[in-house]
């Protein structure tokens, strides 16, 4: 029997929007529609500067940091590239042209540092060990008179894995480093205080925490050297060009206002439940990312011996939505570049499905996927090429 009701668990590639920011954000588009770089000419200007403001500084306040740190971007994407460019812009011919990122990163932190090789930088891809975990020491050594920035994510957007942030930002302090980390999917949910952990840089973004889609965020620590690499108006404290998002600003503060501790909680139940449930009760699976240190909504776990992309489609035929790894579902053709950087073969990564929950999810939901993904899986077992369960 096909379920009816789509159950969407794929909530960290974008989630619901909260009817709540929407109530927030709907005056600014029909309203009081003016633009804040209005602000020296009608009161409309006024009322859009006042709105960024107060969004800047909840946003600001959610890490710790003074509204002057925070600017406001397109999105994660434009907030990574924005780091990335913006200091191997400031600082490539004054220190150096070295930078240092993970070999697990999301594609706007790969393609930037990727982009910066081919303007001449030397960029170095650290390895993880089967967790998903940098070597720090490895860190330590790598780390030269020319290295000018190390990003390496706060946790990953596949497997989940929380990196010891404070471990690294010891490091790059200790070794006069930029430190710049990807919080796309930790946001509100993992601790991060600027006050307490010193990074220098840090990407947000409202669309994995029931906020609208194109908005965004970059934290600057006051002090360190970016340069604008997109030119037009002198918005955002001249780093960022364009009209600001005044719905988006509003909508992002909102969101944030929303999650609590005890919704954090009820997603890592959700996580616990159905990695426990799949791995003691489907054989030949195995779990990606580390156990714990992993983030409080996500599960990554492949089944071997068939495909993620089968395995998905006959998910969402009976109304659930999740991701996979497997290389028919890249434009690039190629498998997760996740899972082969934990080490996993091919297989692992073709077979390799994300479990992202949300605020609308429930246990009933981990439940019922449960039970399909058991009769799913046996059923494309029985038919599959690569080789029978062991």
């Amino acid at each position: 029997m096909l379920n009816k009701r789509q159950i969407y668990l794929d909530n960290s590639a974008a989630t619901r929007l909260d009817e709540q920011v929407l109530d927030t954000m709907k005056p600014y588009f029909f309203d009081k529609y003016g633009i804040a770089t209005s602000e020296f000419a009608y009161s409309q200007g006024i009322e859009a500067r006042e709105v960024l403001d107060n969004a800047r500084q909840s946003l600001a306040t959610a890490l710790g940091a003074s509204p002057e740190e925070f600017i406001f971007s397109s999105g994660s994407t434009e907030s990574s590239n924005i780091a990335l460019k913006g200091v191997a812009l400031a600082l490539g011919d004054q220190k150096g042209k070295h930078i240092i990122v993970s070999g697990i990163e999301d594609f706007p932190v790969l393609n930037s540092a990727r982009a910066l090789e081919k303007q001449g930088f030397k960029v170095t891809y650290l390895d993880v060990d089967g967790d998903g975990f940098v070597n720090l020491d490895r860190l330590k050594e790598t780390i030269t008179n020319e290295t000018i920035l190390v990003s390496i994510q706060h946790a990953n957007q596949e497997i989940g894995t929380i990196q010891d942030i404070k471990g690294i930002t010891g490091i790059c302090r200790e070794r006069g480093v930029l430190f710049h980390t990807d919080a796309t999917h930790t946001f509100t949910r993992v601790p991060l205080d600027v006050s307490n952990i010193p990074v220098d840089l840090i990407t947000v973004a409202a669309h994995t925490i029931h906020g609208p889609k194109g908005i965004g965020g970059l934290y600057i620590r006051k002090g360190t050297k970016i340069a604008k690499w997109v030119d037009g108006g002198f918005q955002e404290f001249d780093i960022r060009a364009g009209i600001e998002n005044i719905p988006g600003a509003a909508g992002f503060a909102r969101a944030v206002e929303l999650v609590t501790p005890e919704e954090t909680m009820r997603l890592q139940s959700m996580r616990d439940r159905i990695i426990d449930r799949v791995l003691t009760e489907i054989p030949d699976t195995v779990l990606n990312g580390h156990r714990w240190k992993r983030l409080p909504h996500n599960a990554n776990i492949s089944f071997h011996f068939i495909e993620g992309e089968a395995i998905t489609l006959h998910l969402d035929m009976h109304g659930f939505a999740v991701s996979t790894g497997s290389a028919c579902f890249s434009r690039s053709l190629e498998g997760s570049h996740v899972i082969f950087g934990i080490g996993g073969d091919h297989e692992r990564a073709h077979g390799s499905i994300r479990f992202t929950f949300g605020r609308y999810n429930s246990m009933e939901d981990v439940d019922a996927i449960v039970q399909t993904l058991d009769e799913v899986v046996s059923e494309l077992r029985s038919i599959s090429p690569l080789g029978k369960q062991k």
